[in-house]
C-alpha cells in the first residue's frame, strides 16, 4: 500500500475512499450483493455468511465446524460462484497423501519427460472437506499454501492462483479416526464459525425446495469478477483504526493469556488477525473507520479457536466463546469520536 503525505509532510495511509479501483461505499455495496446472492441458495443466518465474507475480504481462511448435512459444501461452492472464482473440493481421508493435494510430476511418454500435474489446491477457493480426517503430514501440506499462497513440490516452489482462499470443514461430534488439527494450523484460520441448524422457517423452506425436484435447487449467479475481488480485498487496508482502538485490540488479546481457564492464550498473530478482521467488517458495512462494536462483532469467531483451555476447564465443558465474551466484558471500551 502506497503512503500519502499530509499537510505537514508526514506519511499516512490513504483513506478507504482513495483506494484505486474501489471505495468503501462500493465495497459495501458489492458485499451486500454477494451476500444476497448466496442467501438465495443457502438457508442460514446472515451473520454466518458475513463471517465467511470477512474471511474473504480480510485475506484469511475460514474453518467451519458443523455436523454433516448443514450445507457447508453448498456455501463454499456458492461463494466461489458469486465471486466469479475457480473452485475445488478436496475430500480429506486417512489415506490422502500430500501429493494428492499439491500435485506431482507425471511422465509424458510422447515428450519423454516429466511434467507437473497440478493438484486440486490450484484453485481460487478450495474446500478442504473434513480436514481432520487426514494425517498430520497431509494437513501440513496446506500450511505453506495458506500462509504463503504457494506450494513446494520436489524442491520447486509454485505460486497458487490469486486470490487464494481455503474453507475447511470438520465434524465436531464424530472423532473416531480423526487427527486433531495442530495449533499452528488452527492459528492460520482467520475465522472459525458454524452454520448451525436452520430455524423453523428455514427448515420448511428446505422442504419446499425438495418437494418439487423438477424445479431444481436455487442457483447462484456470478456477481463479481476476479479483478473486482482483488480490489475489494484491498479496501480494508485503508480503513482507519484510532490509536485507542489499537490498544483495545491488544488488551483484549493479552487478557486471554491471563484468564485462569486458559492454558495458551491468543498469539501475536491472533492479535493481528483481530485487527484485520475488524477492518474487513468495517468495510463490509460501509464504514471508513473501525468502531469498538466492529471489534466485538468479530472477536469470538477470530479469537475463540486460538485458545487452549486448561484440563480443568475442558473437563468442566467451558466454552471458548464464553471466555472471549468474559474478556470483552472485563476490558474497558475506549470512547472514539
Amino acid at each position: 500500500m502506497a503512503y500519502e503525505r499530509d499537510s505537514r509532510g508526514e506519511k499516512r495511509l490513504p483513506r478507504a475512499s482513495e483506494v484505486d479501483g474501489m471505495d468503501v461505499t462500493q465495497a459495501s455495496r458489492e458485499c451486500s450483493t454477494v451476500l444476497e446472492e448466496i442467501g438465495n441458495a443457502v438457508v442460514c443466518d446472515r451473520d454466518f455468511l458475513e463471517d465467511v465474507l470477512v474471511g474473504v475480504v480480510g485475506r484469511g481462511h475460514v474453518l467451519l465446524e458443523d455436523v454433516p448435512g448443514t450445507g457447508k459444501t453448498l456455501t463454499a461452492r456458492s461463494v466461489a460462484t458469486a465471486l466469479g472464482l475457480s473452485f475445488s473440493r478436496i475430500q480429506f481421508t486417512p489415506d490422502l497423501l500430500p501429493a494428492d493435494v499439491t500435485g506431482t510430476h507425471v511422465f509424458d511418454e510422447r515428450e519423454r519427460r516429466f511434467e507437473f500435474a497440478e493438484g486440486p489446491i490450484f484453485a481460487n477457493i478450495v474446500l478442504a472437506d473434513e480436514i481432520n480426517r487426514a494425517p498430520p503430514k497431509t494437513q501440513a501440506a496446506l500450511l505453506e499454501a495458506m500462509e504463503e499462497g504457494q506450494v513446494t513440490v520436489d524442491g520447486e516452489t509454485r505460486q497458487l492462483p490469486a486470490p487464494f482462499f481455503v474453507i475447511a470443514t470438520q465434524n465436531p461430534v464424530e472423532q473416531e479416526g480423526t487427527f486433531p488439527l495442530p495449533e499452528a494450523q488452527v492459528d492460520r484460520f482467520l475465522i472459525k464459525t458454524s452454520m448451525g441448524y436452520p430455524d423453523a422457517e428455514g427448515e420448511v423452506e428446505l422442504l419446499r425446495r425438495r418437494a418439487s425436484r423438477e424445479a431444481g435447487s436455487p442457483t447462484v449467479e456470478t456477481v463479481l469478477e476476479p479483478e473486482r475481488v482483488d480490489q475489494l480485498r484491498a479496501v480494508p487496508e485503508a480503513v482507519r483504526v484510532e490509536p485507542d482502538l489499537l490498544e483495545y485490540v491488544a488488551t483484549v488479546a493479552r487478557e486471554t493469556r491471563t484468564d485462569g481457564r486458559v492454558e495458551v492464550g491468543v498469539s501475536p498473530r491472533g492479535t493481528q488477525r483481530l485487527f484485520e478482521a475488524a477492518r474487513a467488517y468495517a468495510a463490509l458495512v460501509g464504514r471508513e473507520y473501525v468502531t469498538p462494536d466492529d471489534i466485538k462483532r468479530v472477536a469470538e469467531p477470530v479469537l475463540a479457536h486460538r485458545l487452549v483451555l486448561t484440563p480443568d476447564a475442558t473437563v468442566n465443558r467451558v466454552e471458548k466463546g464464553a471466555v472471549v465474551a468474559d474478556v470483552l466484558e472485563s476490558v474497558p471500551v475506549p470512547t472514539v469520536d
